[in-house]
C-alpha cells in the first residue's frame, strides 16, 4: 500500500474496494432469516464472519491511511527544509503547497474511517444482537 500513497488516486482507488464489505452491510445481512425461518440458517456463524470481516477491513483501511500519513508527512518536512535552503524555487514551492493538501485529505480519510465505521457497526449491531456479541 506504501507505493499506493505516492499515487493519490490509485489509493483513494484502492481504499474505496476495501469498503465494500461496508457498502454491501446491508445485503450481507439481509440473509440473516427472519423469525419463521430462524432454523434453517446459522445466524450466529453468519453474523461472527461478518464481524470478522469488518474488523479485519477497518484494521486494514485505518493501517494503510496512517502509513501514508507518515509517508506524506515525512515527504512534506523533506520539502520544507528544501524550501527553506531554496527560498525562490517555484517547483519545490508547487510541491510543498501539493503535499500539504494531500496531507489535509489524507487526515480527513481517517475522520470518514471513523463515520462508516460507526455505521456499519450500529447496521451490524441492529440486526446481530440476537444472534451475536462481540467479545464472546
Amino acid at each position: 500500500m506504501a507505493a499506493l500513497c505516492l499515487d493519490f488516486l490509485g489509493f483513494q482507488e484502492a481504499l474505496k474496494k476495501m469498503r465494500d464489505v461496508d457498502d454491501k452491510i446491508i445485503y450481507a445481512l439481509n440473509a440473516l432469516p427472519t423469525e419463521s425461518f430462524k432454523g434453517q440458517v446459522n445466524s450466529e456463524s453468519t453474523c461472527r464472519d461478518l464481524y470478522a470481516k469488518l474488523q479485519e477491513s477497518h484494521l486494514a483501511r485505518q493501517e494503510s491511511i496512517r502509513s501514508c500519513i507518515t509517508i506524506s508527512a515525512s515527504n512534506l518536512k523533506q520539502l520544507r527544509e528544501k524550501r527553506e535552503t531554496q527560498a525562490d524555487d517555484v517547483d519545490t514551492d508547487s510541491q510543498f503547497r501539493a503535499e500539504q493538501r494531500k496531507l489535509r485529505v489524507l487526515q480527513a480519510e481517517l475522520n470518514v474511517e471513523d463515520i462508516i465505521k460507526e455505521r456499519s457497526y450500529k447496521t451490524f449491531n441492529e440486526r446481530c444482537r440476537s444472534y451475536f456479541h462481540a467479545g464472546q
